[in-house]
């Protein structure tokens, strides 16, 4: 995978997937969802005001003959609708509208409705960056504060289910930390050492891991040489499981402004991929998304 429109080309192959959204009265997401329906990747359910999501509609010139529209004007009472139908197998993805994350995730962990499989929820940023040389996966960036090094186990294992949604059968991921050496002072270096003796052991499985590595040793072949850092991982990774919140935020909202990039995000580790894009978000992130959502949701 090298970019979006091969991520778009798979995605309209295993397409298209049902998607609930939840508060969908809002233009950026039904400019998404246009999208999305026009690339024959998506079949929507619009739970919302449903005065105002024809209003928008109208407005954008999206056609909603043969697309469901449910009145729902209660935000709360939105959001479990969209994850009930996830729940009862009418629809395979979950799509937060114009409601915040905190509100749909209740819904998403409710424990009679609700989409718990037992797993850490975890965020999981897909980039096309025109300095390398294939998408990358990035987590956690938006869900996971400060995660042990068993929820980073699993934060890494939801990742690697995204990549092999990727057509990335075996994928290499890189424990990202400040430095490629252990060090008794930074806990990240020892949760890489202890993450890479998991893999060693059988315990994590389906990718190459290596770690610690500097954000240089992972994705640059010349860093990793000079550096002497040698490995499968080294210059080429796949994923870039980061050390907390701050390091993979950072590095998120800095390849968002400050190169050039396409971006997606999905939260994983639930029975089903939400979809919890940002107002900020444009139209082709959103979209981005969803074709990431609906890969996730065909394996």
């Amino acid at each position: 995978m090298k970019n979006f429109n091969d991520i778009l080309e798979l995605a309209r192959v295993k397409g298209p997937k049902k998607v609930s959204v939840a508060v969908a009265h809002d233009e950026g997401v039904l400019n998404a969802i246009k999208k999305a329906v026009n690339e024959n990747i998506c079949i929507p359910y619009l739970i919302g005001d449903e005065e105002r999501i024809r209003e928008i509609s109208k407005k954008i010139n999206f056609n909603l003959n043969n697309i469901d529209v449910i009145d729902e004007k209660d935000v709360v009472n939105a959001c479990r609708k969209a994850v009930s139908m996830v729940n009862d197998g009418i629809s395979d993805i979950v799509m937060k509208g114009l409601v915040d994350t905190s509100i749909i995730l209740k819904a998403v962990l409710d424990k009679k409705i609700g989409l718990r499989t037992g797993n850490i929820l975890s965020h999981a940023a897909v980039f096309s960056i025109e300095k390398y040389h294939k998408v990358l996966i990035i987590t956690d960036a938006a869900m996971s504060i400060a995660p042990s090094v068993n929820e980073k186990k699993q934060i890494l294992e939801n990742a690697i289910g995204l990549a092999q949604s990727l057509d990335i059968t075996t994928p290499k991921a890189a424990v990202i930390c400040a430095k490629e050496k252990v060090s008794l002072n930074m806990q990240a270096t020892l949760d890489a050492q202890e993450l890479v003796e998991m893999h060693k052991a059988g315990i994590i499985k389906q990718c190459f891991l290596e770690g610690p590595y500097a954000l240089d040793n992972a994705i640059s072949k010349a860093a990793a040489e000079h550096k002497g850092v040698k490995g499968d991982v080294a210059g080429d990774a796949d994923i870039l499981l980061m050390p907390n919140i701050e390091a993979g935020n950072v590095l998120y909202k800095s390849l968002t402004y400050f190169s050039d990039s396409d971006n997606a995000g999905v939260i994983l580790g639930a029975k089903a991929p939400i979809v919890l894009t940002s107002r900020a978000d444009t139209d082709v992130a959103k979209l981005n998304s969803i074709a990431l959502a609906v890969l996730r949701a065909s394996n």
